[in-house]
């Protein structure tokens, strides 16, 4: 079995407990505008573009077979409306302005990676976490894994948005630890409104989620203009509060360290006009929080 992978990242320490291997699948059913992996989006790969490494050889146009790239008088223009994503131009781009974000895996392939840290994960309690994008898009891919790493005795974790169907999320998560769920807001509208989808099948299936004794961290990204009030992230903290199995509540600051990736991917960055939170506004939000009788921490 095989399915499609953007990233592996060791030696991760932000997505879970010790040290960790975090593999990144694509395709994710949500549309955040701050969306920090733009890459994850979209199910199959893409062709991310660097015209700043381009040396101007020629090579990508050559073996394109759609004519979607013209080098010229050192100017390097990508035709997207005609490339079909097929990452030749890729394969022969020795400068890295041309990669391609995601690659077909194996299950043992991915494993194997993973495990080449089991030293690591032990003296940690660390393990491998799945993220994306999200996996329960890949549900049988994503079980595959997470069953592998447990069959290791490697700890297992999955970063989910929980808006997929519960069917496909539960068999993710019946290998699974640790659930890292990120949670934007309360209200159903203004979820909507910024990330494309309503909440309730999300909170449902935390809900379901919490009610088969799966420990969670819900992980916040404090997003200016979005939730950056003590209003949105109280009602957050108040929901998690009612969830028995909800071990700690954390808040991520919005950052925009991604914008040389939407540009890559010919995307328009709409995030890019907001400030980073303050230290200080985010350990407020956190002690207003804390009121809920949830442990907040600010990451």
């Amino acid at each position: 079995m095989d399915g499609i992978v953007f990233d592996l990242q060791r030696f991760s320490i932000h997505d879970g407990p010790g040290v960790r291997t975090t593999v990144f699948l694509k395709g994710c059913t949500l549309h955040c505008f701050w969306c920090h992996n733009p890459e994850s989006i979209r199910p199959r790969p893409d062709l991310q573009f660097y015209p700043e490494h381009c040396i101007h050889c020629g090579r990508c146009a050559e073996v394109c077979p759609t004519g979607a790239h013209v080098v010229h008088a050192n100017q390097h223009v990508l035709l997207r409306d005609r490339c079909d994503g097929c990452g030749r131009c890729a394969t022969v781009c020795c400068s890295q302005a041309l990669t391609m974000a995601g690659r077909r895996m194996s299950v043992e392939a991915v494993v194997g990676e993973a495990l080449r840290d089991r030293e690591f994960y032990r003296a940690t309690g660390g393990g491998v976490t799945l993220s994306g994008g999200e996996p329960a898009l890949q549900a049988e891919f994503s079980h595959a894994i997470l069953a592998a790493c447990r069959a290791e005795d490697v700890h297992t974790a999955v970063e989910t948005a929980a808006n997929c169907p519960w069917e496909d999320l539960a068999l993710v998560l019946s290998a699974t630890d640790l659930a890292l769920v990120d949670v934007k807001l309360m209200d159903s509208r203004r979820h909507r409104q910024h990330v494309g989808a309503a909440n309730e099948r999300i909170l449902a299936n935390v809900r379901r989620m919490d009610a088969l004794g799966i420990p969670i961290i819900a992980r916040v990204p404090v997003v200016p203009t979005v939730n950056d009030s003590v209003d949105e992230i109280v009602a957050i903290a108040q929901f998690a509060s009612g969830l028995a199995n909800v071990r700690q509540l954390v808040l991520l600051p919005f950052h925009r360290l991604a914008e040389g990736k939407y540009r890559s991917l010919g995307l328009s960055y709409r995030a890019g006009g907001l400030p980073v939170p303050a230290r200080e506004h985010l350990e407020a939000l956190a002690r207003a929080a804390r009121e809920s009788s949830v442990d907040v921490v600010v990451a």
